[in-house]
């Protein structure tokens, strides 16, 4: 039942997110530490607000303990930034973290890191569930957990300080605090509110948080930061004229904005804000990456500054990889996670949100302003962007459709050139394009389309849906 997929292992709390499961895991975590002898450094474990990610972190802590191994847990709930960050500086093997993301309440699971604080890859999840399958005495061992605290084999901390100081360290606060902004910030009942309202008023901003209190059902909304869920920062920001409006996810990995005319701007824009600042404003060099489903005005602006973008598959890793294998001065995905060079190799909504704050300041414009120069220098471009459940047997159908058969729709535009690197994508000859894909962190069905116009837009995708009867 244990299966990883772009973002790690998710499953329905009480289905396939139980305690046993976790055991299992984190018992299979243990025998691939042994076998590669990191296990005398031990794991470091956190969690997020979710319903049981405390208890899933002391069970799945009990079980390294019983196999000798060292779990280092951080005791309050925490960004995954932070155990990414913790696992990197502290040049740990392996890391945990207990969250489902943005994924709906009913979920939780469990991301693994590895040496340098990045995502497990394919490879090494592939490895992990093989280990799963070796364990057979079920239930899994544990050590009761006073006694494992006891050992020294179960040590809690609170490494908070250290992953913001490295953030105040990156960003320019004497800057930041010549400026006097009005923030507002939404974590959406998440894990975020502690880190960015501590760098904020460091920096000497006025800053006032809306769903900041501890709800395992996230108001009853989605924990993803979009358009939709954001209504009320909106508001927010407008009634009370703030120079933006700060969101993350349920974990803080992925990030929101509100500009300060209230409207909106999609994780893509932000992206190409945060390339455009760091290479125009603060003179950096050097290609960007972005996964197939985020914008191509990364493209224009990489191709103006003389530069290259990488595209790549779904999933953070490979965008981390290709950073680092290109030196590329930013990453990211339309999802809205993303990370700069120098920082963590994994996304990172806290420091996103904090580096749009120095831009503005350094810049000395509003976030819309430098929205405006951006599209003046570089056109505008829209994406329309739809997802789709699907029973099992209509997943086999569109699998087979598209990715066996490799049909196509009549399209109304001239096709490129069409890719099946993660799905499908189709570069249709006007520079825009589009991608149909299974997600790997829900069981959806995601119609992605770029086009110069939003009704050309809108209109592929229309065609798509019928063509799949979706």
């Amino acid at each position: 039942m244990i299966k990883f997929g772009t973002g790690g292992w998710r499953a329905v709390i009480g289905d396939g997110f139980t305690k046993e499961n976790i055991q299992i895991l984190a018992r299979a975590l243990s025998d691939k530490m042994k076998v590669e002898g990191v296990q005398e450094e031990g794991i470091v474990l956190g969690y997020d607000r979710r319903f049981l990610s405390k208890e899933a972190m002391q069970w799945a802590g009990q079980v390294f303990a019983a196999q000798g191994i060292k779990a280092t847990l951080i005791n309050k709930s925490a960004p995954t930034p932070l155990v990414m960050f913790y696992v990197m500086k502290h040049k740990l093997h392996y890391g945990m973290m207990i969250t489902a993301s943005h994924n709906p309440a009913i979920y939780n699971g469990i991301k693994i890191f590895t040496y340098g604080g990045r995502d497990a890859d394919e490879q090494q999840t592939m490895e992990i569930e093989t280990y799963i399958g070796d364990v057979t005495d079920i239930p899994v061992e544990e050590m009761e957990y006073e006694k494992a605290k006891a050992a020294g084999l179960i040590e809690e901390i609170y490494p908070l300080n250290e992953y913001l100081d490295n953030i105040i360290s990156a960003v320019d606060m004497e800057a930041i605090r010549e400026r006097n902004l009005r923030i507002a910030l939404d974590p959406m009942y998440g894990v975020s509110e502690t880190s960015l309202k501590t760098i904020l008023m460091t920096a000497r901003c006025d800053v006032a948080t809306i769903n900041g209190r501890h709800d395992t059902l996230f108001g009853g909304k989605l924990p993803a930061p979009n358009a939709d869920t954001l209504r009320s920062l909106q508001l927010y920001v407008q009634e009370h004229h703030c120079d933006i409006g700060l969101a993350t996810d349920g974990d803080a990995d992925r990030i929101g904005v509100i500009d300060d005319e209230g409207r909106f701007l999609h994780p893509n824009d932000i992206m190409v804000l945060l390339y455009f600042y760091l290479v125009r404003y603060k003179g950096w060099k050097g290609p960007v990456v972005r996964n197939i489903c985020t914008t191509h005005m990364l493209d224009r602006e990489a191709k103006a500054f003389g530069e290259e973008c990488y595209e790549v598959p779904v999933g953070f890793k490979h965008i981390s990889a290709k950073m680092q294998a290109t030196d590329a001065v930013i990453g990211g995905e339309s999802s809205g996670g993303l990370t700069v060079r120098g920082h963590i190799h994994g996304k990172d909504g806290i420091y996103a949100a904090i580096l749009l704050v120095e831009m503005i300041s350094i810049t000395g414009k509003k976030l819309s302003e430098i929205y405006r120069d951006v599209e003046k220098e570089f056109g505008e471009i829209h994406m329309e962007e739809r997802s789709y459940k699907f029973s099992a047997e209509k997943k086999d159908y569109i699998h087979k459709i598209l990715l066996e058969d490799k049909d196509l729709p009549e399209l109304p535009y001239a096709i490129d050139h069409v890719s099946y690197l993660d799905g499908c994508k189709v570069y249709f000859q006007n520079g825009g394009w589009l991608s149909a894909r299974f997600s790997g962190t829900e069981p959806l069905m995601r119609i992605f389309c770029e086009m110069d116009r939003l009704e050309d837009a809108k209109r592929v995708c229309q065609v798509f849906e019928s063509f799949l009867h979706l």
